[in-house]
């Protein structure tokens, strides 16, 4: 061994030099790395749960946040996404169906619930009678076409035979986080929003609320799939795997989801 490196072998172990900075990134670089397209609703926990992985594995995860229905949309053009966190349970099996998922991969990692949610603490009452008896000058839902969420409040207002009296007061959003913004800065009265996003809201503006029986629309249920550009990557799959975990399940359940 040259005489230069014995020396700075020596000094390195007494702790005098290190090693050259490269060497100490590479190893501290991420094993794999996957690019996540997750439902608006479920961004913040999406986000949560990445950094956590992230801390687990080594591998780093992307997050990428639109409705679902626009998610779905990027996909057949081509977006470069390896995993699907819908906010429905159809998307992902009709990415199945078309052959660009894997259909063994399909898990549905939560159920929302909707929530009538005002900033005003004096209008939304504990059982939700304002939804049938007041007259709002302008409500907020996420786009039904668009959003998982959004039919679910259009399903719910039918069943309550309000929908047709709301239909001119709606403000849609692209997606329940552009809904929830329009409730959030007072453009809206009120809103049919996620449980997960008004939680996060209420921390800032409080407000009145109410839980929106879940018997009054189709369950939401959001399930998850490996898209067939993400098959081999193994970032996608341990992300996948580790939403089945139990330390993920507790932090997806204390976001308010089911």
């Amino acid at each position: 061994m040259p005489i230069r490196r014995v020396l700075l072998t020596l000094l390195a172990i007494a702790g005098l030099v290190a090693w050259p900075a490269h060497n100490a990134a590479a190893a501290t670089e991420p094993v794999a790395q996957a690019r996540v397209a997750v439902a608006a609703n479920f961004t913040e926990v999406a986000r949560l749960l990445a950094e956590q992985y992230t801390r687990q594995s080594g591998n780093r995860i992307e997050i990428s946040a639109a409705s679902t229905g626009k998610l779905y949309a990027q996909i057949h053009h081509g977006a470069p996404f390896d995993v699907l966190l819908a906010a429905d349970d159809t998307t992902p099996k009709r990415l199945v169906d078309e052959g660009l998922a894997v259909r063994s991969s399909l898990y549905d990692y939560a159920t929302g619930r909707l929530v009538l949610w005002s900033r005003d603490p004096a209008l939304v009452d504990d059982g939700g009678n304002v939804l049938r008896n007041h007259t709002f000058h302008k409500f907020a839902i996420a786009n039904p076409d668009l959003a998982p969420y959004g039919a679910a409040a259009r399903e719910a207002l039918q069943h309550i035979g309000r929908w047709d009296a709301l239909k001119p007061q709606l403000v849609l959003g692209e997606n329940v986080g552009q809904a929830t913004q329009f409730v959030l800065s007072g453009n809206a009265e009120a809103g049919l929003l996620p449980r997960s996003l008004v939680m996060e809201s209420q921390k800032q503006v409080g407000g009145s609320s109410w839980l929106v029986p879940a018997s009054w629309h189709q369950p939401i249920i959001q399930s998850a799939v490996l898209l067939n550009r993400g098959s081999d990557n193994p970032a996608a799959i341990g992300f996948l795997g580790y939403l089945r975990d139990d330390a993920a399940r507790r932090i997806i359940a204390a976001h308010g989801y089911d």
